[in-house]
C-alpha cells in the first residue's frame, strides 16, 4: 500500500491545535497537568513507602491484581491488561525480567555515588552501575516522593517483560525490596535526544541531517510496533524527546513506559483515562476530553518529528511568548512558503536537502493535524521516513565544505526549481530568500502523487534487491 501524505497541499488545517478555540485548549491542558518544568503528574494512588514488598514475579503480578480492584476499568490496569501476559505464556514467551536486591543494585552503583549519576526527573534519579556479571546497566531508582507510583512501576516492569524490539528500551531486570522500587535498563551510552538537540555543549557536535532522519526513522519503527505487532496494541502516551534514548550508533530505544495503555480493542474506538504526560506533545482531542487512541501517540511523534528539524523544544518557556510552543511557533511559518526554510535548525549551518526537509516537514504536519482521523498511520510514517533515511544527504557530492553551506543551498534551491519548471522570471533562488520555491504555485496534484509514490518505489528497490526476477515478473 503506497504511503499517503497529502499534507504536501498544505493548509490551514496542517496546525490547528490551537486554532479557533486556543483558550479552551490550552485551559483544559494545562488543568491537569503540571507546569512544562514538571514531567509527570502524581500517580494518585499512594506514595512508593505505602505498598508491601515483591518477593517473586509471582507476588508481582499478585500485586498488579490488587491495583485492578481499585480502578473501574475492570479489564485494564494502568493500560495493560492481564490477558496480555496470558498470551504471551501461551506463545511460548516468558514473564523474562530478573530480580535483584536492593544490596546488589547498591554495590553495582557503588552506594548510587554522584560519579555514577546519569540525569533525574519527576520519577527519580538514574546511575550508572556494573552488576557482578561485569554487564553496564542503568539503574533508575524511584523517589519514594517522587511522581511514578506503584502502579505505573508494576505497568512498566510487565510492558518491559513483555515487549521486545530493537527500537525499545531493553530491561533487565528489578527491584521491589520494602519499599524501595528500581528498574535495570541496558546501558546507553549517548543519553537521550533531548540531549543532543537542546542545551548542546560547545564542545559536542550537533546531530547532522541523516542521523536526524535515522533517529526519526527508527524511533517510528518502534511505535509501530507497539500498535501493530503487540497484541493487543500498546499505546505509549508518553512519547517526547527525553523519552527516546541512544545507543553507541545512534540507533533510537523508545523508554519509560509508565504510562503506556493497552488501544482499544473490538469495537471500541478509544479507551478513556485520566490525562498524564508531558506539556506540548499532547493531543488536542486527549488532553480535552481524557480519550485515547493510537492516533494520540501519532500526534506526539509530530512534535518530537518538529523538534527534530528545528533544533526547538516543544515547549521553551526562555523563548518570545509567540515562540514559546513549538506548534504554535511552526503555524504561520507552515503557511508562509517563503519562509519554510525558517523551520530548519540553525545548527545544520544548511547542510541538508532542500526536498529531505520539504518532505520531513510534510510527515510532521500531518502528525500534528487537529483531527485524529487526519493523522496517518504510524506504519505510513515508517515508510516515508525510512525513505528518507535510505536517502542520506551527502555534502561533499556538491562540494561539501561548512562555509559554502549557503551555496550548495541555493544549487539545491535553483535544482528544485528547474525540475518543477517554474520559468526564471518567477524565481528567487538566492541563498537570501532559501525557501522561495515553496511559494510558487506548481501542479499540487503531482506533488500529492510524488508523496504517495515515496512508499511504492522505495519497497519495490528493496524487493528487487532482494530478488531482482518478482519486480519484472510484473511488468
Amino acid at each position: 500500500m503506497p504511503c499517503f501524505f497529502p499534507c504536501f497541499d498544505w493548509n490551514d488545517e496542517a496546525v490547528e491545535f490551537v486554532g479557533g478555540s486556543r483558550q479552551q485548549d490550552e485551559t483544559r491542558e494545562e488543568k491537569p497537568m503540571m507546569p512544562p518544568s514538571v514531567d509527570r503528574l502524581p500517580a494518585g494512588n499512594g506514595g512508593l513507602n505505602s505498598r508491601n514488598s515483591f518477593d517473586t514475579k509471582r507476588e508481582l503480578v499478585n500485586g498488579f491484581k490488587r491495583e485492578q480492584v481499585n480502578v473501574s476499568e475492570k479489564r485494564q490496569l494502568g493500560g495493560l491488561k492481564l490477558e496480555a501476559l496470558n498470551q504471551n505464556k501461551s506463545s511460548g514467551s516468558d514473564f523474562s525480567a530478573r530480580t535483584f536486591t536492593f544490596r546488589q543494585l547498591a554495590a553495582a552503583t557503588k552506594n548510587f555515588r554522584q560519579e555514577c549519576f546519569l540525569g533525574e526527573g519527576g520519577f527519580g534519579s538514574v546511575h550508572k552501575g556494573r552488576l557482578e556479571t561485569g554487564e553496564i546497566v542503568a539503574v533508575k531508582q524511584l523517589d519514594r516522593n517522587g511522581l511514578q507510583g506503584n502502579k505505573e512501576f508494576l505497568v512498566e516492569v510487565l510492558m518491559l517483560s513483555l515487549l521486545h524490539h530493537p527500537n525499545l528500551v531493553n530491561m533487565i531486570g528489578y527491584c521491589a525490596d520494602g519499599d524501595q522500587r528500581l528498574l535495570v535498563y541496558e546501558y546507553l551510552p549517548l543519553g537521550s535526544l533531548e540531549n543532543h538537540l537542546h542545551d548542546l555543549p560547545p564542545d559536542k557536535e550537533p546531530l547532522d541531517w541523516n542521523t536526524r532522519m535515522k533517529i526519526a526513522a527508527g524511533a517510528a519503527n518502534g511505535l509501530d510496533y507497539l500498535h501493530n505487532v503487540a497484541s493487543p496494541p500498546v499505546i505509549y502516551r508518553d512519547l517526547k524527546s527525553a523519552n527516546i534514548l541512544l545507543d553507541a550508533d545512534f540507533q533510537p530505544k523508545l523508554s519509560d513506559f509508565g504510562l503506556a495503555k493497552l488501544g482499544p480493542t473490538d469495537d471500541k474506538s478509544h479507551v478513556s483515562t485520566r490525562v498524564m504526560g508531558t506539556y506540548g506533545y499532547c493531543a488536542p482531542e486527549y488532553a480535552m476530553t481524557g480519550q485515547l487512541t493510537v492516533k494520540s501517540d501519532v500526534f506526539s511523534f509530530g512534535v518530537v518529528l518538529l523538534e527534530l528539524i528545528t533544533g526547538r523544544r516543544a515547549f521553551d518557556s526562555t523563548r518570545a511568548h509567540g515562540e514559546q510552543n513549538l506548534i504554535l511557533w511552526v503555524k504561520p511559518l507552515f503557511n508562509d512558503r517563503r519562509r519554510i526554510s525558517k523551520l530548519a535548525d540553525p545548527t545544520l549551518q544548511g547542510r541538508y536537502p532542500m526536498r529531505g526537509l520539504y518532505q520531513a516537514l510534510a510527515v510532521a504536519s500531518m502528525c500534528i493535524q487537529e483531527h485524529p482521523a487526519a493523522r496517518p498511520s504510524v506504519t505510513d510514517i515508517v515508510t516515508a521516513l525510512s525513505y528518507l533515511a535510505s536517502h542520506p544527504y551527502d555534502p561533499s557530492l556538491q562540494g561539501g565544505e561548512v562555509e559554502n553551506g549557503r551555496r550548495q543551498e541555493a544549487e539545491r534551491i535553483k535544482t528544485y526549481l528547474d525540475d518543477q519548471k517554474v520559468p526564471p522570471n518567477e524565481r528567487d533562488d538566492s541563498p537570501k530568500d532559501k525557501g522561495t520555491f515553496l511559494n510558487q504555485n506548481f501542479d499540487r496534484e503531482r506533488a500529492v502523487a510524488e508523496a504517495k509514490m515515496w512508499g511504492a518505489n522505495w519497497r519495490e528497490k528493496r524487493l528487487a534487491t532482494v530478488d531482482p526476477g518478482l519486480t519484472n515478473s510484473n511488468s
